[in-house]
């Protein structure tokens, strides 16, 4: 398939204080966005299965520019999340071509492995619309301390004939987690869950 790619727009954030408290070690969580031509825009079509295929051959070049632009070896990636916008010519089951099924294996080898489930959310949208990316620890979705999310808008997509892929990346949790639950040293990361 070929796709007309308009432009690629990396989020990257470091926090260095939360509630009026400094955060100890480096807390850093980056987000790529790839804006790219719907080749589905206004018609319908059956067969969805290139936009996996293309999505899935893409994400190794995404993580890629993520970590670098962050500075994060993929040996401390804790979390990680994946989202798509969808311009209004096009239809939500575009996103979900785009995350499932596919994208997965290479987002995790991208990454040196994950257990868990990768969290995933996906819109019909407007330029310059937010998403929230959700992200949890990637070798056991089950550790509180990396519930969390990551806001992404890009300002002048998705244009309606355009799509927007997002894959989000940490090498921590929330700052100064304290609601209880497992905690990432607990986990055994053997089955995804806990």
């Amino acid at each position: 398939m070929d796709v007309k790619i308009r432009k690629y727009y990396t989020f990257v954030e470091e926090i260095k204080a939360d509630g009026g408290k400094e955060v100890e070690g480096s807390h850093k969580r980056v987000s790529i966005a790839v804006v790219f031509e719907n080749p589905y825009a206004g018609k319908y079509v059956e067969d969805l299965s290139p936009l996996s295929d293309w999505s899935a051959s893409i994400t190794p070049d995404l993580v890629e520019r993520a970590l670098s632009a962050a500075g994060i070896d993929k040996s401390e990636a804790e979390s990680y999340g994946k989202a798509a916008i969808v311009g209004g010519n096009g239809e939500l089951e575009h996103a979900a071509a785009l995350l499932h099924p596919t994208l997965g294996k290479p987002f995790r080898d991208g990454l040196g492995g994950g257990k868990a489930i990768i969290p995933s959310a996906k819109k019909m949208g407007y330029p310059g619309c937010a998403i929230d990316v959700p992200l949890h620890f990637k070798d056991a979705a089950f550790v509180r301390t990396h519930f969390d999310a990551m806001e992404v808008r890009v300002p002048d997509a998705p244009r309606d004939n355009e799509l927007v892929l997002i894959l989000s990346v940490t090498n921590c949790g929330r700052p100064h987690p304290r609601v209880g639950g497992l905690l990432k040293e607990e986990a055994k990361c053997e089955d995804g869950l806990r």
